[in-house]
């Protein structure tokens, strides 16, 4: 017995010191490429931002079309000028503000052109374009010049370097607007604000830009005529500003912004840095960002994929209180926090799935922050947001995905912000009678005849209320509790259809269903049952009540025997069944939008892990590569690269609220999360291969492990899970959670 309690504290001894180590600091900007994405359908932008940064400074090309949505297409080979608000990978184009252009000529900026058009336009060739995290450079063929960009939280830093004896000039337009003026303040510094109204209604932008050298003449624009002042307000303006080129060849800018106004743009703005003192330390705290997840693995390119993936979830949400704590609302109302950040930028319906669960992991003490600017938005509008965006609701897309993020932190453990004022809100919100609401509380369900995208509304509502209860539970409130998870586990119920097996479309008269059914029909969200999809890939949206799930198919071998199907089904549908968001084919199964997410991890929940591993390798492989169409639909704010973070590691949260993980099949030999505690949690994977993606077995911190998930208690006290792993599956291993 004495030998046997030496050997437990010998290796308690030594898990403790393995897992609390100091961590090794690993160069990993290196593996960054922010081209990953900027091609196919991935809109994701090349240009520079801190880790959720404020600023997002990149390249625009002046297009409009989808694949533009952030501004840039690896496609184009024409650059406007470089904008320094953007969004990542977002299926809707906004923001763009504040456009900066060098040039080497005098142009007419009195004339009516369309941005592709405008006279400062360039052409660039790939072959001289960079990027990494925290910096981006383009040589700019029409002017002669190279331009090179950084930035840290708050504010962008440009180095345009001209040719020897060219004119040396820079255009700042701020195109169509509700209302802008520019200032030339003096010498080195101007500022303005543009208004402006598109997926966000109410956009207001303050900023200022100070140059390293004196503007030794300028000429203003506003709404197509030259202006003889120092200042000038219009829809349109624009300025032509021009410096001494014998004052050397390079020019530095930097720019800073702000929703509330002129005077916070200049509080937020860095004085102290020059452009190479600003990219050295942008690029270093990317590197400590990074660092958060050490892979280790003899292929190079998956280390590409995984680092610029932990990349792309770092980039949102968005920074968006000034550093004196104020921001606008979309009432234009000026709120002011003490003791938190605000954030904007939040898309919900896609982040709640794995962005946001990455988070409370690796950023826990932003998760509180962001929960606080829901809970003061929610101020605002009496609801919680649903895709906010620069502090206005756009109500972009279904459910109130607000509420499983915020669950799911508290039951994480993550409580600073106000949690009582939070669970209120919740209740509030789901107890409300609009975005169908009404009709979900008056039958259960939301009738496809009284709404479109019936189904998908009804089953994000159900997982919404599941997550209700659960902070109900655990804040002791034991009749909203009851209420809520009533109306979680039967909502789902009523619009699954026994016969078909599918969730379907059902009438207000409680009995019908939507006819004539094709489960492959998707039309993009526009008069069908389902938001962004078709019934294959929106009939497995049952996060919170699986066991019923499985049970309501006829039992495991039922259930998975269809969930098996999807992958298989025929990808090519022509005519009405076509969506832009229907893409990351695997049969039936979309990757490239979000329903399909979670859906390889329902084979665990059936009993059939190996299932779970072979189809998840499968999406690894075939959805992810390190080009600029590496990415099979939109990165949606950091979610497609969150999915990659967690299942290239071997774990997924698959019901977020639960605050545990779905094992799948990890890449690398060895995972090491350092956790914010000063803990380490490590996955290894003993014989790990392209061929060896099957579970033979799992041990704990060197105890057997045979459940097909963790949690996340289990992770955040450190430790190591170590995989065995082979080519054939091991159909006994995960059968007893």
């Amino acid at each position: 017995m004495k030998i046997l309690l030496k050997s437990f504290i010998l290796f308690l001894v030594s898990t403790t010191f393995f897992c609390c180590k100091p961590i090794e600091k690993h160069n990993l900007t290196k593996y960054v490429n922010p081209f990953i994405g900027t091609g196919g359908h991935g809109h994701t932008f090349p240009g520079v931002s801190a880790s959720f940064g404020m600023i997002q400074l990149s390249p625009n090309n002046g297009q409009g079309g989808w694949d533009w949505c952030s501004g840039y297409h690896y496609s184009d080979s024409i650059v406007i000028g470089f904008s320094h608000l953007n969004l990542s990978g977002t299926g809707g184009s906004d923001l763009k503000d504040i456009l900066f252009m060098p040039i080497n000529k005098k142009v007419d900026l009195t004339t009516s052109f369309s941005a592709r058009d405008a006279p400062y336009r360039s052409q660039y060739s790939h072959q001289n374009e960079s990027a990494t995290s925290g910096y981006y450079s383009v040589f700019l063929k029409d002017h002669n010049i190279n331009v090179e960009l950084t930035a840290n939280l708050r504010t962008a830093f440009h180095k345009y370097t001209y040719k020897k004896n060219d004119l040396q000039s820079v255009v700042i337009d701020l195109e169509t607007t509700t209302a802008s003026h520019i200032r030339i303040e003096n010498k080195f510094t101007v500022s303005g604000y543009r208004y402006s109204e598109g997926w966000a209604k109410n956009q207001k932008v303050f900023f200022v830009a100070k140059f390293s050298k004196p503007i030794s003449r300028k000429q203003l624009i506003a709404n197509g005529k030259i202006i003889d002042s120092d200042y000038v307000e219009g829809t349109k303006t624009a300025t032509q500003l021009f410096f001494e080129e014998e004052n050397g060849s390079t020019l530095e800018a930097r720019v800073a912004y702000s929703s509330v106004s002129i005077e916070n743009a200049k509080e937020n703005l860095d004085y102290d840095k020059n452009f190479d003192e600003a990219k050295k330390k942008a690029i270093k705290n990317w590197d400590k960002e990074l660092n958060d997840i050490v892979v280790e693995t003899k292929v190079d390119s998956l280390k590409t994929i995984f680092y610029t993936s932990l990349y792309h979830a770092k980039l949102a949400p968005t920074t968006f209180s000034d550093v004196n704590g104020e921001f606008r609302l979309e009432n234009d109302k000026i709120a002011t926090n003490n003791n938190y950040t605000t954030y904007s930028t939040l898309s919900l319906w896609d982040t709640f799935r794995a962005e946001h669960p990455l988070l409370t992991l690796i950023n826990p003490e932003k998760v509180g922050d962001m929960i606080s600017s829901m809970l003061a938005y929610f101020d605002e509008r009496n609801k919680l947001p649903v895709w906010n965006l620069y502090a206005n609701e756009t109500n972009t897309m279904t459910g109130y995905h607000s509420i499983p993020v915020i669950v799911e932190a508290y039951m994480k453990g993550i409580r600073n912000f106000d949690t009582e004022k939070a669970f209120q809100a919740i209740k509030t919100t789901m107890m409300q009678n609009e975005r169908g609401l009404d009709h979900y509380k008056k039958y259960g369900y939301v009738p496809f005849d009284l709404l479109d995208e019936s189904v998908t509304i009804t089953l994000e509502y159900a997982y919404d209320d599941w997550c209700a209860a659960q902070m109900a539970k655990a804040l002791g409130y034991k009749e909203d509790y009851n209420y809520f998870l009533n109306r979680a586990n039967n909502a789902y119920k009523y619009v699954f259809d026994p016969e078909t097996k599918f969730m379907r479309g059902k009438s207000s008269d409680g009995v019908s269903w939507n006819e004539p059914f094709d489960p492959y029909r998707s039309k993009h969200r526009r008069d069908t049952d389902y938001t962004e999809g078709n019934a294959w890939q929106h009939s497995w949206f049952v996060l919170h009540d699986t066991e019923n799930f499985i049970k309501m198919h006829g039992g495991s071998d039922k259930f998975t025997d269809m969930l098996g199907q999807l992958f298989v089904q025929p990808t090519e549908i022509t005519g009405e069944h076509t969506s832009p968001d229907i893409s990351g084919m695997v049969g039936q199964y979309a990757h490239g939008n979000e329903p399909s997410h979670h859906i390889a991890y329902l084979f665990n929940k059936a009993g059939k892990p190996w299932l779970t591993q072979y189809w998840v390798k499968k999406i690894l492989d075939t959805q992810y590569n390190t080009t600029p169409n590496g990415l099979s639909g939109n990165e949606d704010c950091g979610q497609m690269s969150a999915w990659y973070v967690f299942s290239s590691m071997g774990i997924y949260p698959f019901n977020p609220a639960s605050a545990t993980y779905e094992i799948g099949t990890p890449l690398f030999d060895k995972s090491t999360i350092n956790l914010e505690n000063g803990k380490q949690f490590i996955i290894e994977a003993k014989n790990v291969s392209d061929k060896n993606f099957y579970i033979q077995a799992i041990k704990l911190n060197g105890e057997n492990y045979n459940k097909t998930f963790i949690t996340h208690d289990q992770i955040i006290v450190g430790g190591v899970l170590t995989f065995v792993m082979g080519s054939q599956p091991n159909k006994n291993w995960g059968l007893k959670n």
